[in-house]
């Protein structure tokens, strides 16, 4: 039997502000990625809508860079972010300093979000829905706390369209295993071209897709990346999630670390994430 402690995976302490395991954990490697994100590289979709004095509450904020940066365009308007995780809450709250462009950070429940009716101008969740068992009920509750007239705006990945070069098999297939955890998890991989349904299902006044990518294609960004993914997948709660599912082996968990670093150090590695993306009017 494997030592699944090792890879920091406790059943009894693998949810997040969802009714499913998160998938990815909170290993340094997710988090890692996580702090990278800003407004710029990650909400590029909403940034044009937004207008000072605004407020916004940033569901599954994370650390918290993505809701200081929206706080700062937003100013003096009110931005609060909320996750799950108490330990990444305290994380983004170190990231301010408390002045009146800062947002605050709560622990709140996706599904009981702490707040009246119409509380907030915008509500946004980036890379959120994917990790949900429900995301029509996530999003009928964002938009219950979101004014008439206001917006919800969400972003996730499409995992299945991700797409690379040189080929590495073995990249392909820890994304496939990457894929089958999910799906064992209740969590839905290829969230990005769902979002667009999903809104509509929810009954938005009007609704506004688009798509963005992430592309890792210089040295350091592919030492980054690379490097993210290869310890997600021998260090992380990820690692020991595919254990305990029996989709992967610690053989093949390493193989697919070397196959990540492998591609990273290819002079010609190149790497596109595709994301969807819905701007929803209440």
């Amino acid at each position: 039997m494997e030592n699944l402690f090792a890879y920091g995976w406790d059943p009894a302490h693998a949810g997040t502000m969802t009714d499913i395991p998160y998938t990815h954990g909170h290993h340094d490697s997710v988090l890692r990625s996580h702090r990278w994100r800003t407004a710029a590289n990650s909400a590029g979709y909403l940034v044009g809508r937004l207008r000072p004095g605004m407020s916004l509450l940033d569901v599954g904020c994370g650390p918290g860079t993505i809701t200081a940066d929206l706080a700062r365009l937003l100013a003096p308007g009110r931005v609060v972010g909320i996750d799950a995780s108490a330990s990444v809450i305290d994380e983004a709250r170190s990231l301010v300093g408390g002045g009146s462009a800062e947002p605050t950070f709560e622990v709140g429940d996706l599904y009981s979000l702490p707040f009246e009716d119409g509380s907030f101008d915008v509500v946004h969740a980036h890379q959120v829905l994917q990790h949900v068992g429900d995301p029509l009920a996530a999003l009928a509750e964002m938009k219950r706390v979101c004014r008439p007239g206001g917006m919800v705006a969400v972003r996730d990945a499409d995992y299945p369209t991700f797409r690379f070069f040189p080929d590495e098999p073995e990249i392909a297939r820890a994304l496939d295993a990457y894929g089958a955890l999910t799906r064992a998890n209740g969590a839905t991989w290829d969230a990005g071209r769902r979002l667009l349904q999903w809104a509509h299902a929810t009954d938005f006044s009007e609704v506004v897709p688009s798509a963005s990518v992430w592309c890792f294609a210089t040295p350091e960004e592919r030492t980054w990346w690379g490097d993210l993914w290869a310890e997600r997948f021998t260090a992380s709660s990820m690692a020991g999630q595919l254990l305990a599912h029996g989709i992967a082996t610690s053989d093949d968990l390493a193989g697919f670390a070397r196959a990540w670093r492998q591609w990273a150090a290819s002079p010609d590695g190149w790497f596109a994430v595709i994301h969807g993306e819905v701007v929803a009017t209440v």
